[in-house]
């Protein structure tokens, strides 16, 4: 590998957030239903985790199900929830021994009693580690977690618990589904499409935005370690100037 594109260990990021786009029109263009799309997807995601670990990231967040994805067709809807069921059930012991730490970010409601107690779960066996710190966003949208955060905070200052000038940035920050995780520096989109989609729309204030034109089941550490490139090529003033 050139110097060129050797990756500077000292300046990788700290948090990487990706918006897992294309397992449909990958699926399509083999002429195989959506649903073999997202099961390839699965791999994807196995292979991204792993990739992270290798490459020292602490902080992994991956859009799963968004809170618009509800407008789906019913019978995807419980495809994807069963291949939450199956990625937690099939993974929790392999994460759990690999040093990753599971949250699932993301409203509860709407999600059956049963998945719930999953989600409880495998974020219990493995709130002890440190290596990785994987966020799931299921059942999650931007504007609800903001709207969430509104009501909590709300709620505080009608109790006698919090005086409306202590509102503040960092305040907010506090009550946010991503609570003691840093905002992500890389906001990771495949497929080629450039949105937000509704994904972290608080903590991607100064995320650099990277798209890559490859479908998410095609996703290998490859193409992490290319968009950690695109990131390490650009400067990052955050609202100031170059020194």
């Amino acid at each position: 590998m050139s110097e060129e594109t050797t990756l500077q260990q000292s300046r990788l990021p700290q948090h990487v957030a990706i918006i897992m786009d294309g397992n449909g029109r990958w699926a399509a263009a083999r002429h195989k239903p959506r649903q073999f799309g997202h099961h390839q997807g699965v791999e994807a995601v196995r292979r991204c985790v792993e990739a992270a670990g290798n490459l020292g990231i602490r902080h992994l967040t991956l859009y799963s199900f968004s809170t618009e994805n509800w407008r789906r067709p019913e019978e995807e809807i419980k495809a994807l929830f069963n291949l939450m069921r199956g990625f937690v059930e099939k993974d929790v012991k392999q994460l759990r021994d690999n040093g990753v730490h599971v949250r699932i970010l993301g409203a509860r409601e709407k999600l059956s009693p049963d998945l719930i107690a999953m989600i409880d779960d495998v974020e219990s066996q493995t709130s002890h580690n440190h290596k990785l710190y994987l966020n799931i966003a299921f059942n999650y949208g931007g504007r609800d977690e903001l709207a969430r955060t509104c009501r909590a905070l709300a709620r505080k200052v009608k109790a006698g618990d919090l005086d409306v000038d202590d509102i503040t940035e960092a305040s907010i920050s506090k009550h946010l589904d991503t609570a003691s995780v840093p905002d992500p520096e890389i906001i990771l989109r495949t497929s080629g499409e450039q949105r937000l989609s509704n994904f972290l729309l608080w903590q991607s204030a100064y995320s650099e935005f990277i798209v890559l034109d490859v479908l998410w089941p095609d996703f290998t550490q490859t193409h992490f370690e290319e968009a950690l490139r695109i990131y390490q090529s650009r400067e990052r003033r955050q609202g100031g100037i170059e020194p």
